[in-house]
């Protein structure tokens, strides 16, 4: 499989990436451990995580993914094969995202712990804190990746303006320099990514890794009216996307998916690959077949005539 440079980092990723916010959710760790088992053996390599997953479940406290990851990572008695991404940075119970240079030293121990390595692939600021300056976040960053606890880091949620504020920081206090960033974008979000902040991560070389990559389920096509809600826990969420836009884009999903003999899915991920400086969409499945058919997008190349078709049905 050809492989992609994660931005600025020495990882070369193949072009999908598997979500671990359904491991211990929606998935239990038997079945996380066969999804894991299956992802890297068909060539892929790059899994996302994050210390509040899965907070938002009754009864857990954030963690629940890492630990099962850790778990699988023991079992298999190997990690050089694959990069393993978290983040920090989420409410974990505070009431408030945070990302303080004690916070961020504090977390990334417990993350060690719970992924049960030495060493974080890839560490990500979650969200932005504006009550932090970045000079100390990066400079957290820098403590960790001194005592090699953490070989890259990434940011997620950041604006254009604020992406540009930290790179500068990092440039002239010789602070490490995020190298990733996890924008909302997908055929549904456009708005966020593309303009400004897209045009800034290719001119800067940042690897970008999409979350929400299948507006959380909507883009699979099997949300098409208020009757599908109860097809899985996110099933409420699809209302705000039931709209003459959203009902266009799946006509366009439909109609390019029977072109390629693929699905809706397998579509949009093909799409979101192939723009300018996306490097891997996040994608998440919650049982082998799932995960098969996502895993079939990287082998898509769609032509000119099915982008235009899917970007003027989502413009």
């Amino acid at each position: 499989m050809d492989k992609r440079r994660l931005g600025s980092t020495t990882f070369e990723v193949a072009p999908l990436a598997f979500g671990g916010n359904v491991f211990g959710w929606t998935a239990d760790e038997a079945m996380s451990f066969k999804l894991l088992d299956a992802f890297v053996g068909e060539g892929f390599n790059l899994i996302d995580t994050a210390d509040s997953y899965s907070r938002w479940v009754k009864g857990h406290e954030g963690g629940e993914s890492e630990t099962i990851i850790g778990r699988w990572l023991t079992r298999r008695k190997k990690h050089n094969d694959v990069i393993i991404a978290t983040k920090v940075g989420s409410d974990m119970g505070q009431g408030h995202k945070v990302l303080r240079k004690e916070y961020i030293l504090q977390a990334a121990e417990a993350s060690l712990r719970r992924l049960q390595v030495d060493c974080i692939d890839l560490y990500q600021s979650h969200w932005d804190d504006e009550n932090t300056s970045l000079e100390e976040t990066l400079s957290a960053y820098e403590e960790l990746r001194k005592q090699g606890k953490v070989k890259a880091i990434g940011a997620s949620n950041l604006s254009a303006p604020r992406l540009a504020q930290a790179l500068e920081t990092s440039r002239t206090k010789g602070l490490p320099r995020y190298a990733t960033l996890q924008p909302h974008y997908n055929l549904y979000e456009r708005a966020s990514f593309e303009g400004e902040l897209q045009a800034l991560c290719m001119r800067e070389g940042i690897g970008v890794i999409t979350y929400f990559s299948l507006a959380a389920g909507f883009l699979t096509g099997k949300y098409r009216s208020d009757v599908d809600f109860g097809k899985s826990a996110r099933g409420p969420g699809m209302k705000k996307f039931l709209n003459a836009r959203g009902m266009k884009i799946l006509d366009a999903l439909d109609a390019v998916a029977k072109r390629y003999s693929a699905t809706s899915a397998q579509v949009s991920l093909a799409w979101l690959m192939s723009r300018p400086g996306v490097t891997a969409p996040i994608a998440s499945a919650t049982n082998l077949d799932q995960l098969q058919e996502i895993l079939r997008a990287a082998s898509i190349k769609l032509d000119a005539e099915a982008v235009a078709a899917l970007e003027r049905a989502s413009a």
